[in-house]
């Protein structure tokens, strides 16, 4: 789960989570605490991130993404783990 204490939690968020500035939230949130990785909006009405960097730091974002921005409405978080692949930066995603 952890290269050199990095870690990698794959997410999927459901609930009112588009069109409320949840990814440029979840980016801005990543960026403050130095997370690298990516947000991007699903066709199901989802929002999926990828978070890399120390396990403290990355789960304190999945724990960020049970409220999201304030607009939204965060029914459920969906949380894998696994490898890290040596992201860089934080992104949004098309």
């Amino acid at each position: 789960m952890a290269t050199d204490d990095r870690v990698r939690a794959h997410v999927y968020v459901t609930g009112r989570v588009q069109g409320v500035y949840y990814r440029a939230n979840t980016r801005d949130t990543a960026d403050d605490l130095g997370v690298e990785g990516w947000v991007r909006n699903l066709d199901d009405g989802r929002v999926e991130a990828v978070f890399e960097g120390q396990e403290e730091t990355v789960e304190e974002m999945v724990e960020w993404c049970h409220d999201g921005s304030p607009a939204a409405r965060v029914d459920s978080v969906e949380v894998e783990y696994e490898e890290p692949e040596d992201e860089i930066d934080f992104r949004v995603r098309r």
